[in-house]
C-alpha cells in the first residue's frame, strides 16, 4: 500500500483533543484579538480546519506583526544555529493564544527575614 503524504501526516497524537475536550472550541477564542508586537503561543486547535498552520509550528512561540482578514501575521525564528531564518506565518485567532507575563522576582538575599 502507498504511503501517505498528506499535510497531518504523523500527527496522531499532537492533533488529538483529550475526551472530554471533544467538539467546537468556544467562540470566544475564536474572537479574540491580538495587537502588534504581542507575543503569542501557536496552540493548534485540531477541531478547527481554516488558518491551521502546519504542525511543525506547534508550540512555538512568535510575535503578532499585522493582520490579514481573518488571520493574525505572526513572525517566528526557525531553524537550527547558523540556518535560522525568520518566517511569517498567517494565523487564526483560534489557533493561537497570548503569552502571560510572569511578575518579576524580587531577589530574597537583599532583606532577610526575622532579624
Amino acid at each position: 500500500m502507498a504511503r501517505s503524504h498528506g499535510e497531518r501526516k504523523g500527527t496522531r497524537k499532537k492533533l488529538s483533543k483529550q475526551k472530554r475536550a471533544r467538539g467546537l472550541s468556544p467562540i470566544s477564542k475564536a474572537i479574540q484579538q491580538f495587537e502588534p508586537g504581542e507575543s503569542v503561543h501557536i496552540r493548534i486547535d485540531p477541531s478547527v480546519h481554516k488558518g491551521m498552520p502546519h504542525q511543525r509550528f506547534h508550540g512555538m512561540t512568535g510575535k503578532v506583526i499585522g493582520e490579514r482578514g481573518r488571520a493574525f501575521i505572526v513572525e517566528i525564528s526557525d531553524g537550527k544555529r547558523k540556518r535560522k531564518k525568520v518566517k511569517a506565518l498567517f494565523i487564526r485567532a483560534e489557533h493561537l493564544s497570548p503569552q502571560i507575563q510572569s511578575p518579576p522576582i524580587i531577589a530574597s538575599s537583599q532583606q532577610p527575614i526575622g532579624r
